[in-house]
């Protein structure tokens, strides 16, 4: 199974707004590709990545097949409290890709 990277602060101060950086392996193939053979690549993408802070949401994004394969993303949220962020991407054949961070906010 493909291991997701996140980049991050470990620590933050309160109200701080910070960057999240992500990086997944996958192979986003949009279904309209051919293998040497003529034969059709099935499609395989990830539909939704999400973010969640301490249990709260702080971010979803919806993907489509114009993404580029190995799908990075950054965004940024506010430190609020320590805790832990968990990401979650899902592709369209139900696999779900987990990872996790911790923050200490002072």
């Amino acid at each position: 199974m493909t291991k997701p990277r996140v980049r991050m602060p470990s620590q933050a101060k309160q109200g701080d707004v910070i960057e999240i950086k992500t990086l997944i392996s996958h192979p986003m193939e949009t279904g309209y590709r051919r293998d040497i053979q003529g034969q059709l690549i099935p499609r395989q993408i990830i539909q939704t990545f999400t973010c969640t802070y301490n249990g709260t949401e702080v971010f979803r994004a919806d993907w489509h097949p114009a993404v580029a394969a190995n799908p990075y993303l950054a965004f940024y949220t506010v430190a609020t409290e320590s805790g832990q962020l968990q990401f979650e991407w899902m592709d369209e054949a139900g696999t779900v890709y987990r990872a996790e961070a911790e923050i200490t906010v002072t």
